[in-house]
């Protein structure tokens, strides 16, 4: 049986509403059956995710679907995809969301002409009725470019402000390498520091233009809109990408990006913190305390200047108690 030549790597908790749209967009990216590997997780569902991820493997020349008893995060499951990878390019896609037709070929034939170590790609949010085009926050398109050189400005949205794994597609080496990995037990923001290894540790990159992800927003059980103790997971996410940029020989150039990312989103959570049972929003306020409290002040204050409105009253309180602590 030939190889495949890349793999798609589909982790999914109680998607069985979704999972068969997300698979079926799958069996129509390649002529070629034996093109594509299926690499399904099915992470502690309680619904039918399970048995449509095996109905649907039957359909491909090379599948395997992995039954996690209890869930265990998008971050392991993401990882437990990895170690079964076969070809030279993979990539990922949630159980939600879906692909419109000849995603794969247009990315992995990119790829390879380009001679980069990943792309990345824009995509379009689907909310109900409505669809919005979401650019990556880079200007150049279809031209191979320096990790690093898409991290800046400080001030300004970069790529490593659009941390969507799903969104592109990377080259084998990146695995190898060890910069393809998640940190295990991650439930949210996951990605946060995903994308900051590959920027600050990778080489080349390209945006380039394919056709669509589809990434459905507004879900119920979506992770962004939940309110309880998966959320706390943020400021470990946050405090990777702070060891990340803190350990890396250009540290004092980018720092100022790192900080100006951890406020907006602690402020972000925040403001949703409100909303949360009092004991997981104490535990929240804590954590985020002790993130604020590794930033250089000089960089802080310069980012919160930037930052305005009911985030920034919230935030200037949580500076003040980190401040005295």
């Amino acid at each position: 049986m030939p190889a495949p030549s890349m793999t798609v790597i589909v982790p999914a908790k109680d998607a069985g509403e979704f999972v068969g749209t997300a698979l079926e967009t799958l069996t129509r990216q390649f002529d070629d059956d034996h093109a594509l590997k299926l690499v399904a997780i099915d992470d502690g569902s309680s619904d039918e995710t399970g048995e449509v991820m095996r109905r649907y493997a039957e359909r491909f020349a090379h599948a395997e679907v992995i039954r996690n008893e209890s869930p265990l995060g998008l971050a392991t499951a993401r990882n437990q995809g990895l170690a079964h990878i076969e070809g030279d390019t993979f990539c990922f896609l949630d159980g939600d969301d879906w692909m419109q037709p000849r995603r794969l070929p247009v990315l992995h034939r990119t790829l390879h002409q380009l001679g980069c170590d990943f792309v990345r790609t824009d995509h379009v949010t689907v909310k109900a009725a409505e669809r919005r085009l979401v650019r990556a926050p880079y200007t150049h398109r279809g031209v191979v470019a320096d990790t690093r050189a898409a991290i800046l400005p400080a001030d300004d949205r970069s790529m490593v402000d659009y941390p969507f794994a799903w969104a592109g597609l990377l080259h084998r080496r990146m695995l190898d390498r060890g910069l393809a990995g998640f940190s295990d037990g991650l439930f949210t923001a996951e990605d946060r520091p995903w994308i900051w290894r590959l920027h600050l540790h990778a080489e080349s990159f390209a945006v380039v233009d394919a056709p669509h992800l589809l990434y459905r927003r507004g879900l119920s059980n979506s992770l962004s809109k939940t309110l309880d103790h998966r959320q706390l997971h943020f400021s470990r996410a946050l405090g990777e990408v702070l060891d990340l940029v803190e350990a890396d020989r250009e540290a004092d150039r980018i720092m100022p990006k790192a900080v100006f990312g951890v406020l907006a989103l602690s402020s972000h959570h925040l403001v949703r913190a409100r909303r949360m049972q009092p004991a997981v929003r104490r535990e929240l306020r804590a954590g985020i305390r002790d993130l604020l409290a590794r930033l250089p002040r000089d960089q802080t204050r310069a980012a919160m200047d930037r930052i305005g409105g009911p985030r920034r009253r919230v935030l200037a309180r949580v500076l003040r108690e980190a401040d005295h602590a």
